[in-house]
């Protein structure tokens, strides 16, 4: 493989969209900066990161009024990838202290919603929560270095990392990833995946920081990952469902509602792919892919954005968080080469912060799409 089709993992070389079509190296920056302060010191209708106590702080879900495993280690990553040590560590006290079970089947895990006060509203735990607080912790030792317990941050994925593997071999429990076909689940006890979950540039990462007797494993995870995105992804519109079987079919609707269809959770699949292509450029299919979601969206406004069938027939139920999806449309350009890359991240520069009550996830994936198309979403 030469450097020229080498991800920014081989290559150290981070593309910045923003500054390819235009925009100055001032202007990029201020507005990541500027971002950055309103989601966490801005105004009450945009902020979602608030301070508690001395040492601790939270993100906000403001549609739900909770603090999720998804916010949380979303909100260290973000604080990693700006080198905001001080907010990175009130986050991860704040998770470590009230979310991480300390014992029982989910020992190692983090209760997936709680309460702002940390009171536990449920036990069990979502996968996504996981794979991102161990990339964060990960990130955070490479940065920053490893200090005094629950600082000590490569430790600390080690465990997590463990468990996600581990857990259940001893009769108690059950592993975060299913063990014969390495793919993640939606949640440690289902017999299916989430495709949005899915995070073959993470998994790769986690070969090189694990226990070294779980390295194989996440090769090959990374690997199963990958070719699985190929068989929940449409092949004509791009669109995946939000829940999906382990060979790729849309799950059947659950107790809790209808996931077969491309609505919130799967809007991050766009985003992943584009990031792991950025990272490791493995899958000449991701490409090809992204060019079929940026096309499947072209001509359809932003205010316009529903949910759909996986072929693409739009419901009458709009999108509960167009902005997210907008972000990660532009995020996928990072891996698209098609006539509407260039398009989708001049609508996310003109495009601003979710404000009001639903502007959580939104403004979770329009952070992380500002940071990956200005180069600054990065491996350390």
């Amino acid at each position: 493989m030469s450097d020229a089709i080498q991800g920014a993992f081989h290559t150290g070389d981070y593309r910045n969209l923003f500054k390819e079509l235009g925009y100055s190296t001032l202007e990029i920056n201020s507005k990541l900066e500027q971002s950055w302060n309103e989601l966490f010191y801005g105004d009450a209708d945009v902020r979602i990161y608030y301070p508690l106590g001395d040492d601790k702080g939270y993100l906000l879900d403001t549609g739900n009024l909770d603090v999720r495993s998804e916010g949380m280690s979303y909100g260290m990553m973000m604080a990693v990838q700006m080198n905001k040590k001080e907010e990175f560590d009130r986050l991860w006290n704040y998770a470590k202290t009230f979310m991480q079970h300390k014992e029982g089947r989910y020992k190692h895990y983090f209760a997936w919603h709680c309460k702002p006060d940390g009171t536990r509203i449920s036990q069990g735990p979502a996968p996504d929560g996981e794979e991102f607080f161990a990339m964060a912790l990960i990130f955070a030792s490479k940065r920053w270095g490893d200090g005094p317990e629950p600082f000590d941050y490569s430790e600390q994925a080690k465990t997590i990392l463990r468990a996600c593997v581990h857990q259940g071999e001893n009769g108690e429990g059950d592993p975060m990833w299913d063990p014969a076909t390495k793919l993640i689940k939606f949640i440690p006890e289902s017999p299916f995946s989430d495709p949005s979950y899915h995070l073959p540039h993470f998994y790769d990462l986690f070969a090189l920081h694990a226990d070294e007797q779980d390295r194989p494993f996440w090769r090959e995870a990374a690997e199963a990952s990958r070719a699985y995105l190929q068989t929940a992804c449409h092949p004509v519109t791009g669109l995946s469902p939000e829940y999906a079987n382990y060979d790729g079919t849309p799950a059947v609707p659950q107790p809790h509602g209808d996931f077969r269809h491309f609505f919130s959770d799967a809007y991050r699949v766009a985003a992943n792919i584009g990031l792991d292509y950025e990272w490791f450029r493995m899958d000449p299919w991701q490409v090809e892919q992204s060019n079929r979601i940026q096309a499947f969206f072209r001509d359809i406004d932003v205010s316009d954005y529903r949910r759909y069938t996986i072929d693409g027939k739009p419901f009458e139920e709009p999108s509960l968080h167009p902005i997210g999806l907008l972000a990660t449309n532009a995020m996928a350009s990072l891996a698209a080469d098609g006539p509407d890359a260039a398009h989708f991240v001049h609508l996310f520069w003109n495009t601003p912060l979710r404000t009001g009550v639903r502007r959580y996830y939104d403004n979770c994936l329009y952070f992380f799409t500002l940071l990956a198309l200005s180069g600054n979403y990065r491996i350390y």
